[in-house]
């Protein structure tokens, strides 16, 4: 690393962010800024429903698990602050705006997907909604949670494939449907490959 170059460098990338933010172009994102996390908003899941661990030290990080709720975005929150109800998500994307709440640190184990060996491999996010009602997949939520996707997966240097970006109803052992057959898993992967 260049350390005599590294206060422009930062200097460079906060003038490029900052001409984005006030629509004044000139200045092109780079593919590191492209990758970089969505706003999230810390809505923590209670601490008896999913492990705290030191990933990807404690183990490696290879997935994102991509759930729909079935639930409306508060009631999500809800059991998952439940303490009897020994389920959480690292994130949970509402439908309407794309807001986004972190609900377990990605260095913890969120117990989401049936499956330990998959719950200590992946960081999961679910989605708003219902999978046989297609109207709550909006182009929003698609491309909030496909930046997200795309951050984790340059943070830990998961390829964005679908060999390793999978719906919950992949999972060894599942017994859920979601994301369900109304997932548009094209769309979805052309966003995260994009970002």
């Amino acid at each position: 690393m260049d350390f005599a170059n590294l206060p422009r460098r930062r200097l460079i990338q906060g003038a490029a962010a900052t001409a984005a933010a006030a629509g004044l172009g000139g200045l092109a994102a780079t593919p590191a800024q492209a990758a970089q996390y969505p706003t999230t908003h810390w809505i923590p899941a209670d601490p008896s429903n999913y492990t705290v661990s030191s990933r990807p030290t404690s183990y490696p990080l290879d997935f994102v698990v991509v759930h729909v709720t079935q639930e409306y975005f508060q009631d999500a929150v809800d059991i998952f602050q439940n303490p009897s109800r020994d389920v959480s998500s690292h994130y949970l994307i509402a439908s309407a705006d794309g807001y986004i709440a972190q609900l377990v640190r990605e260095k913890d184990i969120a117990w989401h997907a049936g499956n330990w060996n998959y719950n200590t491999r992946s960081i999961d996010i679910e989605h708003e909604g219902w999978v046989d009602k297609p109207a709550w997949f909006t182009d929003v939520m698609y491309q909030r949670s496909a930046q997200l996707t795309a951050a984790i997966c340059t943070r830990y240097g998961i390829p964005r494939t679908r060999d390793h970006i999978i719906g919950h109803n992949e999972v060894p052992g599942a017994t859920h449907t979601d994301p369900g057959p109304n997932w548009n898993w094209t769309k979805y992967m052309g966003l995260v490959r994009a970002a």
